[in-house]
């Protein structure tokens, strides 16, 4: 009898413990579960690939809003808007490792640059000579003499 009473007694304490030992959580909403965001579309923010090193940038000197961002490991951006947006204007070319951009500063249109990065870190290939656009960005022509077009920027200085 007393073991039965002992057992008897441990289930109902172990019962009635149980059942009040865990209250159950009310559902709270938040705030931004009501928000749909079904509506926003994904977009590109600009030079920042795996490894996001910027090699060099080349402002407008007539157009302070307007500059060209070269990516070390992913092209040459654009902006328009002192950096609100940017827009890809190297990526049909042949290398996407970028070493330098320059702008002519008595031609804004002009624009030269310079493929292979100068601080290879080993994840990104060569370049692959000098580019230039007239036209803003929109079309380039690569330049296979380098080393002529080197000495030319050099004396021009719009090479460093």
């Amino acid at each position: 009898m007393k073991k039965s009473t002992l057992i008897l007694l441990n289930l109902l304490l172990f019962i009635n413990f149980s059942s009040f030992s865990q209250k159950k959580k009310q559902q709270q909403s938040h705030p931004l579960d009501k928000i749909s965001i079904n509506a926003l579309k994904w977009r590109s923010v600009g030079p920042a690939l795996t490894s996001g090193r910027i090699s060099d940038i080349a402002v407008n000197t007539k157009n302070p809003f307007e500059y060209y961002v070269a990516v070390a490991s992913g092209g040459v951006w654009k902006t328009s808007n002192w950096g609100l947006n940017y827009t890809p204007v190297f990526d049909s070319e042949d290398s996407y490792s970028i070493g330098c951009v320059t702008i002519d500063p008595n031609n804004p249109n002009v624009i030269w640059v310079g493929t292979g990065e100068n601080n290879n870190q080993r994840s990104v290939p060569y370049g692959d000579g000098v580019y230039k656009s007239e036209d803003g960005g929109k079309s380039w022509k690569k330049n296979y003499n380098h080393r002529k077009w080197k000495k030319h920027l050099r004396k021009k200085k719009y090479w460093r």
